[in-house]
């Protein structure tokens, strides 16, 4: 037996006395994210969805077990078709990868197999497409950043004379990286993260253009250049329109 094995074995057992001591009367449930796959560190968390029943109420709730921290995800049957459906509406589809990759702990009366099931069909489907009005806002938001950006692109007589510049110039790359890799990912009906998650996804999505945004932000954070930053997400604006500035308008609703 493997260390991975031996490892994820050990979090399924944790996560199973986890699940019986607080939702004994749980339909079924699963072990997500890297303890499920073996490869947890000392600081993981466990990812665990509970599926209840309907007289139970859908939610999130963080607790600490034999000395981690548990992360729990819980959907009753009538409400996960529809909370699948928000988890695709805002495209990183969290929980939708945990039923389809995680490690079953419970299912008793099949309700696990058909959830996941239904979680790899709506994975299939990809998720929802960007809308005109948020595609707009996305250019326009990302030109704004990329404007930004441009404007600290002096390290020698902004940056290095003035801490707090740089301090801007930082700032306003994370948001460029952002905004870029929200508009990219979308762009390819590809799923987006954040976090950790955010250059996995945006990798998966495009290899070339996401690889030289995840550079650019780096050789921002490491030599105060934002030029390669600018250009990628410059790439990312004209497969999307190009830049947005005047001409955009929006309407506030209360």
């Amino acid at each position: 037996m493997t260390d991975h094995t031996q490892q994820r074995d050990a979090f399924r057992a944790s996560a199973s006395r986890l699940v019986a001591a607080r939702y004994p009367h749980a339909l079924g449930a699963l072990l997500g994210g890297s303890a499920a796959r073996g490869r947890a560190t000392a600081s993981s968390d466990l990812d665990v969805a509970v599926l209840l029943p309907d007289r139970e109420h859908s939610g999130r709730e963080v607790v600490r077990h034999e000395g981690r921290v548990a992360e729990l995800f819980l959907n009753t049957v009538a409400d996960l078709p529809e909370f699948f459906a928000w988890d695709r509406a805002r495209r990183r589809g969290t929980v939708l990868f945990l039923y389809d990759r995680g490690l079953p702990l419970a299912d008793p009366h099949g309700h696990v197999a058909r959830a996941r099931e239904l979680a790899r069909r709506v994975l299939a489907s990809g998720p929802a497409p960007l809308g005109k009005e948020e595609r707009e806002y996305g250019r326009y938001a990302l030109t704004c950043y990329v404007d930004d950006l441009a404007d600290l692109a002096d390290p020698g007589d902004a940056i290095g004379a003035d801490t707090a510049a740089r301090h801007e110039q930082l700032s306003v790359a994370d948001h460029v990286l952002r905004e870029a890799a929200h508009l990219l990912t979308a762009h390819h009906q590809a799923w987006t993260g954040i976090g950790k998650w955010l250059p996995r996804r945006l990798i998966d999505a495009d290899p070339v253009l996401g690889g030289a945004l995840l550079d650019g932000h780096r050789t921002v954070a490491e030599r105060a250049d934002p030029a390669p930053l600018v250009a990628a997400a410059e790439q990312v604006l004209d497969l999307l329109g190009g830049p947005l500035r005047e001409g955009y308008t929006h309407r506030w609703e209360p």
